[in-house]
């Protein structure tokens, strides 16, 4: 069961959804991808699907390993306090207070109900997104440790405040269980990351190696073929790891030099795995690997991490140079 004190917040639901696929897309550190495997129950397969398409934080496979840890994907589960009253209700279990503001209608029938699985794993989904956009500037600030996955899940149990007060996630057995429970199940919901028209093989695998690194320290000039060096990667040590490391392929070091090498694909066919060189800098000078879903992982700037992050709005100002190594 969860502690969940949560504190209403004073939002319509529209600007609330609004406000997370305008700027949700900044970084993640979960390493989870966006796929989904056979372990999701076809009944709930569309509405996992759709509730983890909502910001790149919280993927469909956190969504599936949450409501696991929720209710067991029980539809009709209810949580009581001591005294046998109701805390909790439904297959993602919220709390009356929090339905109240974020629960929405799933499947178009005119109403939100917190028992009909549509509505609550799509409410889920914008509940984990809003979490997650609230803590994205606490965590990049340092005022919140952890990678945003985890103290977004660590919220949804106990509470954002909870989180805020520990800068991090808190030190209660049940949370600290949660969150780790949710990690450790989302690798049985994970499946292969396959975009329409993409390579599904070595582009996937391209991806998979990069995403492994999210968290990794930028260090300038770290990386290469035999993985970080100085504790970390830049840009190009990144990309020519992870494309070694999935294809054996060894290709240029440096941003200008793997410009120059690969085949050429326009931006309009660009497939999961392949490289992005930018001109951000009248140079040539960041380069990063498109991940799908207008996403790429990249090693951006010294005091960052290895991340995950949206190609629009900012990196859409830059002319590119897209570049096939598969």
């Amino acid at each position: 069961m969860s502690i969940r004190q949560r504190h209403a917040v004073a939002t319509a639901l529209a600007t609330v959804v609004g406000l997370l696929l305008a700027g949700c897309g900044m970084v993640d550190h979960g390493g989870v991808g966006r796929g989904l495997s056979a372990a999701v129950p076809e009944a709930y397969r569309a509405f996992v699907s759709k509730a983890g398409s909502i910001c790149p934080q919280i993927p469909p496979a956190i969504i599936a390993a949450q409501i696991e840890a929720e209710s067991s994907w029980n539809p009709k589960a209810q949580s009581r306090d001591a005294r046998g009253n109701p805390i909790a209700d439904g297959i993602s279990q919220f709390i009356p207070d929090t339905w109240a503001i974020y629960g929405t209608d799933g499947d178009g029938d005119g109403i939100a109900d917190v028992w009909n699985p549509a509505d609550a794993i799509l409410s889920q989904g914008i509940y984990d997104c809003a979490i997650a956009k609230k803590l994205l500037p606490e965590v990049a600030g340092g005022n919140v440790k952890g990678d945003i996955v985890s103290v977004t899940l660590a919220a949804y149990n106990a509470g954002e405040q909870a989180v805020l007060n520990s800068h991090g996630i808190p030190p209660y057995p049940e949370t600290q269980g949660y969150v780790a429970k949710i990690l450790s199940l989302a690798k049985k919901y994970q499946g292969a990351e396959v975009e329409p028209g993409g390579n599904s093989s070595e582009g996937a695998k391209i991806v998979a190696v990069a995403r492994r690194q999210i968290g990794t320290p930028y260090v300038w000039g770290g990386g290469g073929i035999a993985g970080p060096t100085g504790g970390g990667f830049d840009c190009s040590g990144l990309t020519q790891y992870s494309v070694y490391a999935a294809t054996g392929k060894v290709i240029p070091r440096t941003s200008q030099t793997q410009r120059m090498a690969g085949k050429s694909v326009p931006r309009s066919a660009m497939q999961p795995g392949d490289i992005i060189v930018f001109n951000n800098d009248g140079g040539w000078g960041h380069v990063g690997i498109y991940a799908g879903n207008g996403q790429m992982i990249d090693a951006p700037r010294p005091g960052k991490t290895v991340e995950v992050t949206s190609l629009s709005p900012y990196w859409t100002q830059f002319d590119w140079d897209v570049r096939r190594f598969t």
